[in-house]
């Protein structure tokens, strides 16, 4: 058995977090153009993934942020990491339970200007059922008519639930996962 896939529940953190960007009635995300990712450790050393399904919907004016709405789905059994050997067991209950519980969510409670351009989006990150509050920082940019949301945070992964059992001592598989995500999104109003 392989550690390697404590990194895929901070993955999932990070495209909640993604999720952050802006978007509107006729605001999209373009998940061709989007990535999700995360980083956690495992014995000191660094094991990164990815998720590849995720869907998000947004309704922002970056003139009016505090009227923002972001919800963002991430498909548990889309995480990309390591062999397949390490996807089978990132399935499994300890872990993702993905068979049992296939999507985490992200629902925003509020989002607040934080500077030009950068915004922090404060809501429920809920993975395995665990529900927690999270406050995800986003910088949006934009060129020729597209968006572009990018951050990163970190996720406590044991209050999720994720690598229990044997798999909870931390010096191991450290507790904090870091996910970064970068979302392309279309429709959102001028900075």
């Amino acid at each position: 058995m392989k550690t390697r896939f404590f990194a895929p529940a901070h993955a999932l953190l990070a495209a909640l977090a993604i999720a952050t960007g802006p978007v509107s009635a006729q605001q999209k995300l373009v998940p061709a153009q989007s990535e999700i990712s995360f980083t956690s450790r495992q014995m000191g050393v660094p094991v990164d993934g990815k998720f590849k399904k995720f869907d998000a919907t947004i309704a922002f004016d970056p003139k009016k942020p505090e009227a923002g709405n972001i919800a963002f789905s991430i498909d548990l059994t889309s995480a990309q990491i390591g062999d397949s050997e390490t996807m089978a067991e990132l399935a499994k209950p300890g872990w993702f339970d993905s068979k049992r519980v296939p999507m985490a969510t992200f629902q925003s409670t509020a989002v607040k200007a934080a500077g030009p351009g950068k915004f922090d989006v404060t809501g429920k990150l809920n993975i395995k059922g665990n529900v927690r509050d999270v406050v995800v920082p986003v910088t949006l940019t934009q060129a020729a008519g597209a968006t572009t949301a990018t951050g990163a945070f970190v996720v406590k992964r044991l209050e999720f639930k994720i690598g229990e059992g044997d798999w909870a001592d931390t010096s191991m598989v450290a507790n904090d996962v870091q996910v970064k995500f970068k979302l392309a999104l279309t429709g959102v109003a001028a900075l």
